[in-house]
């Protein structure tokens, strides 16, 4: 094991001799104190289970706990693309179940087809409007289409709604994940601490401080 000794010299000088000897008798009495401790740093401590709870109650929360700012537009840019997705999806959803309904319920005036179908006539594909160039297979080949696409944009739909639950969970366990290796240290034998140290000068001892560190 290696051991570095940083010393930091914190001398005071006295303009004239009088004045130099009240200050090393007071700084004398105040390091004699601190020789019997050991001086610590205070850090800012980052609880795992408040960072979860905070990104649980409003996502990206737990990211500004953890001062991991750079990833709340992510967070919320996930959300965004997966609320798109959804609006988009239910809307053409919404509108191919209501031609397929239209096309399938004999009501002349129903027509929300027309905007689906724009390369057929609407009497050769609604039966209901009695026109001489009806074709049943026209009929019954744009119903499958329809109802194809009434189920390709339920299932994007649908999993668009999970992508957002799933989105939800992960940005939580990023809270949580980065609150646990915040206290995490890759070399456990790492120490660092302050400790009083004599130094000699031009004008008589004095005390300083050292850096220790321990690797």
């Amino acid at each position: 094991m290696k051991i570095v000794k940083l010393s930091i010299l914190l001398i005071i000088l006295a303009i004239n001799a009088c004045a130099q000897v009240i200050i090393e008798e007071r700084d004398t009495t105040s390091l004699d104190r601190e020789q019997t401790e050991q001086l610590t740093f205070s850090r800012r401590e980052i609880s795992p289970v408040k960072a979860t709870m905070m990104a649980a109650a409003l996502p990206g929360l737990g990211q500004v706990y953890n001062r991991k700012y750079w990833k709340i537009p992510l967070v919320y840019a996930g959300f965004g693309a997966l609320g798109y997705s959804i609006i988009r999806n239910s809307q053409n959803f919404d509108g191919y179940l209501g031609a397929y309904q239209d096309i399938t319920d004999n009501v002349p005036e129903t027509r929300s087809y027309e905007k689906y179908t724009p390369s057929f006539d609407s009497g050769e594909i609604d039966p209901a409007l009695g026109a001489d160039n009806y074709n049943p297979q026209t009929h019954s080949w744009v119903k499958d289409q329809m109802l194809n696409a009434i189920s390709y944009y339920r299932r994007y739909r649908d999993l668009s709604y999970i992508g957002v639950g799933f989105w939800y969970i992960l940005s939580i366990l990023d809270a949580n994940v980065d609150a646990l290796m915040a206290d995490y240290d890759i070399s456990p034998e790492l120490s660092l601490s302050v400790d009083p140290v004599p130094i000699g000068t031009v004008y008589g001892p004095t005390m300083g401080l050292g850096i220790k560190v321990t690797f």
